[in-house]
C-alpha cells in the first residue's frame, strides 16, 4: 500500500491595498529609498489600515479566495491552522476567528507561533494529520499584520516589515505532496530578535508602553549570520537525504527577510538565483506570510511534479526546510 502524502492542491494569497513606499518612509525616519533598497532589496510594503483590522482580515480573505478557487465548501474542511505572531487577541486563536468568519464549522482550529518559520511549522503539522488518515482537507494559513508591532520611529525595523499572507489546502495524495521536512530551534536567539512586553513575563503597563517595549527589536548582525547558516544548512541537508541536486529542483522558496540573506543562502547552498523565488521588493517581510505569498504569485508557473524546497528562519531562533513535490498544473 502506498504512503499517504499531504499534497498542496490550492494556494491563495492576500495583501492590503495600502502601499507604504520607501519614499514615504523617508518622511518618517532618517533614511533614504536608496539606502533601504541597497541593504534590504525592499521598495514597498503593504499595510493593513483601519480600526479593528487584525491579522484575521488577511486570513479571512486568503481562505475565502482559496475555497472559491478550489471549489471547496467550508463544511468540508476538518482542520485549520494559522501561523502568526500577530494574532488578533491573546485568545481566542486567530484560526478560530478566521474559521467562524468563512463558515468553517466542522473543523478544529489553532494557531502556531514560530515567528518567520511559522508557516513551515504549520505546514508540517497539518501534513501529519493528513498522513495519519484522520483528516482529508486541511487549510494552513500564514499571515501577519507586522505593522501592529513595528515602531515607526525605529529606522532599523520599520523599513523591513509589511502585512499580508496566504493559505494552502492540503489533501491526501499517493504520489505528490510534502515529501520531507527538517526543522530546528535554538532558544539562544531570544536575545537577538524579540518583542519584550505583552506576554506573561512583562505584562502591559503604562511603563512598558512609554518605554516602547511592545515593538519588534532586532540585533541585525547575529540574526543575519544565524539565518544564512541555518537556512543554507537545512536546504543542503534535505536535498542530500532525498538525493536531489540543484538541477532536480525547480524552485527554492525562501522566507523573504532580506535580499542579501536570500542571495547568501542561494550562494551557500549552491543554488542559482534564477530558480529562487524573490518578491521581497514588493511586500517586504510579512513574517509567516512570505512563503505562501511566493507560492501564490508563482502558482501559474508551477507544474505537476515540480520539486520545490521551502526554507525559513525566524525569531527564537526557529528554522527549517520542506521538500514539496507540486501536485497540479496551472489552471487554464
Amino acid at each position: 500500500m502506498s504512503k499517504i502524502r499531504a499534497a498542496i492542491t490550492g494556494v491563495q494569497g492576500w495583501v492590503p491595498d495600502y502601499v507604504l513606499t520607501n519614499q514615504e518612509l523617508e518622511n518618517l525616519v532618517d533614511t533614504t529609498s536608496e539606502w533601504i533598497t541597497t541593504r534590504t532589496g525592499i521598495q514597498e510594503r503593504h499595510i493593513l489600515k483601519g480600526e479593528g483590522q487584525g491579522t484575521s482580515v488577511i486570513g479571512i480573505n486568503a481562505v475565502n479566495g482559496l475555497l472559491k478557487k478550489t471549489n471547496t465548501s467550508p463544511e468540508e474542511i476538518d482542520l485549520l491552522i494559522c501561523a502568526t505572531v500577530t494574532g488578533d487577541m491573546p485568545f481566542p486563536d486567530t484560526a478560530n476567528i478566521i474559521a467562524d468568519a468563512v463558515g468553517i464549522k466542522n473543523a478544529f482550529c489553532f494557531d502556531i507561533n514560530a515567528a518567520c518559520s511559522g508557516f513551515l511549522y504549520a505546514l508540517t503539522t497539518g501534513t501529519k494529520f493528513v498522513e495519519s488518515g484522520s483528516h482529508k482537507k486541511v487549510i494552513v494559513v500564514g499571515a501577519d499584520k507586522m505593522s501592529s508591532i513595528i515602531d515607526y520611529t525605529d529606522r532599523t525595523t520599520c523599513i523591513i516589515f509589511g502585512d499580508g499572507g496566504g493559505a494552502v489546502l492540503l489533501e491526501p495524495n499517493e504520489e505528490y505532496g510534502i515529501m520531507d521536512s527538517l526543522h530546528h530551534s535554538d532558544g539562544v536567539g531570544q536575545q537577538y530578535l524579540f518583542q519584550k512586553a505583552g506576554g506573561s513575563r512583562y505584562p502591559p503597563t503604562i511603563d512598558t508602553v512609554i518605554n516602547r517595549e511592545h515593538f519588534v527589536y532586532q540585533n541585525g548582525k547575529p540574526v543575519f549570520k544565524a539565518a544564512v547558516t541555518g537556512m543554507s544548512d537545512v536546504v543542503t541537508r534535505i536535498m542530500e537525504r532525498n538525493n536531489l541536486t540543484a538541477d532536480d529542483v525547480s524552485w527554492l522558496v525562501p522566507h523573504q527577510a532580506n535580499r542579501r540573506i536570500i542571495e547568501t543562502v542561494s550562494e551557500m547552498a549552491n543554488f542559482p538565483m534564477e530558480k529562487v523565488m524573490v518578491n521581497i521588493h514588493k511586500y517586504g517581510n510579512t513574517t509567516a506570510g512570505t512563503i505562501p505569498i511566493c507560492l501564490w504569485e508563482w502558482e501559474p508557473q508551477l507544474k505537476k511534479g515540480d520539486n520545490l524546497i521551502l526554507t525559513a528562519f525566524g525569531g527564537g531562533f526557529t528554522w527549517g526546510a520542506i521538500y514539496v513535490k507540486w501536485a497540479y498544473d496551472p489552471a487554464n
